[in-house]
C-alpha cells in the first residue's frame, strides 16, 4: 500500500492522484480508516464509522477507471449526525433518536452520492445542534485535537475535529449560530456558513429553521468552494432554497457589492471592521492582537480597511437566543415517542410524553424547550418573540447600509481560544456569550467563513485562532477570494 501524506492532501491533489493511479480510492479510504483507529479513541470525533467504507471506495474506483470521475469521486467525507443518509442511523447525538434510521437521503447527500464520494461515518455533535462545545452529546464529548482537555467547539465539533486531525479529508456540518465556524476556529480549519437558502435543508434535522444552514468543513478555502458548488442550488423539497438564477440576481443587485471595488492598488476589496463590537469587554487579549494582525495582513495584501458602525448588532445575542428557543420549542415538539424514536410508558398519554422526553432529551435541550415555550406563551409572545423579530430587521438594515461602503465585514470568529471541557457547562450564559461574533450572520442570513489566523499559546499548547469574514447575500465568491488571498492559496 502506498504511503499517502494526509496532512498536505487537498481535494484537487487527491483527485489528481486518483486519476493518475498513484493510489486508489480504496487505499485512500484505508489510510483514513487507519488514522481513525489510531486517533479517535482520544478524540471521539465519530459516533459511528460505517462498515461499508471500502465497498463505497471500490465503486468509486470503478467510476474513475471508466473515466467518469469528478473532483469529488472517491473523496472521503464525514457527515454530522443530524444529516440523513438513507438506511443509516441518524441520532442528532440524542438518546431519543439513538436507534433511528433515516428513511431517505438529505438533498446534500444525494448530490454527494451523485459525485461518488466515500462516506466514512457520522460525527459527534451537541444534541440536536444545541450548544457550543460538543459537550452536550448524549454519547460523550469530543475533544480538541490540539489539547485533549479542551472542547473542539460546537455544535459541529466532531466534523471539525475529524478534519483537523486528518480522520477525513472533508466534512459536512450545520450552522445555526456559528456551529460550523466556531469549531473550525477552535480546531484550526476552514468552515463555511452559506447564505440562507443557498443549500437545501431537506434531510437536515431541524433545530432553528430560520437560521440553519448546511456547509463544508475543510482544510483549505479552495476545498470549501469545491464542495459548496456541488451542494448548493434550488431544491423543490426546501421552499427557502434559492435557484441559480435567483442567486445571480441577488448577487448583482446587492448594494455596493455587484462588482468588487477597486482601491488605490487596483483590484482588491474593501473590508469593514466594527471596532465597537470587536474591542468590547470580554474579548481575549491574544484574540484581539491576532485580529489586529489579520487586519494589517489584509492591508498588506492591498485591501482597503474601513471602520464601520453596526448600531444594533449589540442586540444580536439577545435576538438570536429568543428566536432560537422559540423555534427549538416548536421543532422538537415532534419528538414525543409516538411515531419514531425512544418510547417510555407512563400512566397515561401525558405520562408517556413526560417519561419519553424527560429521559430522551438532555439538559440543554430541555432548557431551551422550556424557555422557548415561555417566550411563545400568551402574554409574553409580543414582549419577546415579536420584539426580537423587529430588532432582527433592524440588524439586517444595519448590514444593508454597511454594504454601500464595504464589500466584506471582518471580526474574530470567537472571543476566546478553545476553553476547557466543563469550564462553561455550569453557566449557560457564559457558553452563549461565546457566540457573540457568529450569530449575526445567521440572523441576517448572509454567508460567512472562518479561516485559520494563527495560534494562542495556553498552558504549553498552541491553540488555533480564526477570523470570520462576512459578505452580502449570495456573495460566497467574495469570501472565497478574500480567504484564498489571506491564506496564500492559489486563485
Amino acid at each position: 500500500m502506498p504511503i499517502i501524506d494526509l496532512k498536505t492532501l487537498t481535494i484537487k491533489k487527491a483527485h489528481e492522484h486518483l486519476k493518475n493511479g498513484d493510489f486508489s480510492a480504496q487505499e485512500l479510504a484505508e489510510s483514513y480508516l487507519s488514522n481513525i483507529e489510531k486517533k479517535d479513541k482520544d478524540i471521539h470525533a465519530y459516533l459511528e464509522v460505517f462498515s461499508d467504507v471500502l465497498e463505497q471506495a471500490k465503486k468509486a474506483d470503478e467510476i474513475i477507471k471508466a473515466g467518469k470521475g469528478t473532483l469529488l469521486t472517491g473523496i472521503p467525507f464525514a457527515i454530522k449526525d443530524n444529516i440523513l443518509i438513507k438506511g443509516r442511523k441518524v441520532s442528532a447525538a440524542s438518546k431519543i433518536l439513538e436507534e433511528h434510521k433515516a428513511t431517505y437521503d438529505a438533498t446534500v447527500i444525494k448530490k454527494l452520492k451523485d459525485e461518488g464520494v466515500v462516506f466514512l461515518g457520522r460525527t459527534n455533535m451537541d444534541e440536536f445542534a444545541l450548544g457550543g462545545s460538543t459537550e452536550n452529546s448524549a454519547f460523550g464529548p469530543t475533544r480538541n485535537p490540539h489539547d485533549f482537555s479542551r472542547v473542539p467547539g460546537g455544535t459541529s465539533g466532531g466534523s471539525a475535529a475529524a478534519v483537523s486531525v486528518n480522520e477525513t479529508l472533508a466534512a459536512l456540518g450545520s450552522d445555526t449560530g456559528g456551529s460550523i465556524r466556531q469549531p473550525s476556529s477552535f480546531c484550526g480549519v476552514v468552515g463555511l456558513k452559506p447564505t440562507y437558502g443557498a443549500v437545501s435543508r431537506s434531510g437536515l434535522i431541524a433545530a432553528v429553521s430560520s437560521f440553519d444552514q448546511i456547509g463544508p468543513i475543510t482544510k483549505t478555502v479552495a476545498d470549501s468552494e469545491i464542495i459548496f458548488n456541488v451542494i448548493s442550488g434550488k431544491d423543490h423539497l426546501d421552499t427557502t432554497s434559492i435557484s441559480e438564477d435567483e442567486y445571480k440576481n441577488r448577487a448583482s443587485s446587492a448594494k455596493g457589492s455587484g462588482v468588487p471595488r477597486k482601491n488605490k492598488k487596483g483590484d482588491k476589496l474593501v473590508v469593514g471592521v466594527p471596532r465597537h463590537l470587536v474591542e468590547q469587554d470580554g474579548i481575549d487579549k491574544e484574540v484581539l492582537e491576532n485580529f489586529n494582525k489579520s487586519v494589517k495582513h489584509f492591508q498588506g495584501l492591498g485591501y482597503e480597511v474601513k471602520d464601520i458602525n453596526l448600531p444594533n448588532v449589540e442586540h444580536s445575542l439577545s435576538v438570536y437566543y429568543i428566536l432560537n428557543f422559540a423555534e427549538v420549542s416548536s421543532n422538537l415538539s415532534r419528538f414525543d415517542g409516538v411515531k419514531y424514536g425512544l418510547h417510555k410508558e407512563g400512566k397515561d398519554l401525558i405520562g408517556d410524553y413526560f417519561a419519553t422526553r424527560g429521559e430522551g432529551f438532555g439538559k440543554e435541550v430541555r432548557r431551551r424547550i422550556l424557555l422557548g415555550t415561555y417566550v411563545l406563551s400568551a402574554g409574553y409572545y409580543d414582549a419577546y418573540y415579536n420584539k426580537a423579530q423587529i430588532v432582527r430587521k433592524l440588524i439586517t438594515e444595519d448590514f444593508q447600509k454597511a454594504w454601500k461602503d464595504v464589500d466584506l465585514v471582518l471580526t474574530p470568529t470567537s472571543p476566546t481560544p478553545a476553553f476547557k471541557i466543563g469550564e462553561k457547562t455550569a453557566d449557560p450564559l457564559q457558553m452563549y456569550l461565546a457566540d457573540i461574533f457568529t450569530v449575526t450572520a445567521n440572523i441576517v442570513g448572509i454567508p460567512a467563513i472562518s479561516i485559520p489566523s494563527g495560534f494562542s499559546e495556553v498552558g504549553g499548547n498552541k491553540l488555533p485562532l480564526g477570523i470570520q469574514i462576512m459578505a452580502p447575500h449570495s456573495r460566497e465568491d467574495l469570501l472565497f477570494m478574500a480567504g484564498k488571498d489571506f491564506l496564500g492559496e492559489q486563485i
